[in-house]
């Protein structure tokens, strides 16, 4: 038997450390005036900047590298060619610190949304286009984390151990109801969920029927399974999909 996925770290971890980071005062200053500056700026222009020691402002530089908030190099400043050791060099990053308590999904609905107009095939309408672009993207990650972890034949109870692990990464904060069913109590999609539910709800539906197929587990469906507060969808073995007229509203 194929051993189990292995467990991937929260994205959210990440954010909060980098946010925890930035809760020193002179480290968050000194990553403004690095921001600010456009170019990548020598340590003793970082103390100047905040007016501590050189030595100081080395050791929370690094502690914004070893976050991921800045990079380093060494070259001279300008460019300029001199003769031995080049100084190092701070410069910022292309990341993006995004903290949500719940989490929140809203740049994947508005790629699923902005894939949807771009290929909309002319026997669709806006609403199958959006389905259509959820559920292939679901089938896109899904088939992706099967190559990636190699999982095997995936039965129920093996498979949805596989969802919960990607389920939680996107924010839909799983709980194991039973060894076949598996309730999410978070929407990743509230407030918009709310305000368009037969869009947003149905979109989040294709969005993990893709993704089971993708990832290719069996006896296992994404249903439409309303429970005040929560995801309008559960995944399971027996649960029975509700009625379109009682589609619900996310969280």
């Amino acid at each position: 038997m194929a051993p189990d996925p292995p467990a991937q770290a929260h994205p959210a971890d990440s954010a909060i450390d980098s946010v925890s980071v930035l809760s020193e005062d002179s480290r968050r200053r000194m990553f403004a005036f690095v921001r600010r500056a456009r170019r990548a700026v020598t340590r003793d222009e970082a103390a100047a900047s905040v007016g501590i020691s050189r030595k100081l402002a080395a050791f929370h530089l690094d502690k914004l590298v070893d976050a991921g908030l800045l990079r380093t190099r060494y070259e001279a400043p300008g460019g300029t060619r001199k003769v031995g050791r080049q100084p190092k060099l701070y410069e910022p990053t292309d990341a993006q610190i995004t903290v949500n308590i719940p989490d929140r999904r809203h740049e994947l609905l508005a790629d699923l949304l902005l894939d949807a107009v771009l290929t909309e095939r002319a026997d669709e309408n806006a609403t199958q286009a959006a389905m259509r672009a959820a559920e292939d993207r679901g089938r896109q990650v899904g088939e992706a984390a099967r190559h990636e972890t190699r999982p095997g034949r995936l039965g129920p109870e093996r498979g949805l151990t596989a969802c919960e692990r990607l389920l939680d990464q996107y924010g839909y904060e799983p709980t194991r109801e039973t060894p076949t069913r598996l309730r999410l109590r978070n929407c990743p999609f509230h407030p918009l969920a709310a305000k368009a539910p037969d869009l947003v709800c149905g979109m989040n539906h294709a969005f993990l029927r893709g993704y089971l197929d993708g990832l290719q587990v069996n006896g296992v469906r994404a249903v439409l399974a309303p429970e005040p507060g929560e995801c309008c969808v559960r995944l399971g073995t027996g649960e029975c999909e509700i009625p379109p007229e009682e589609t619900p509203r996310g969280r």
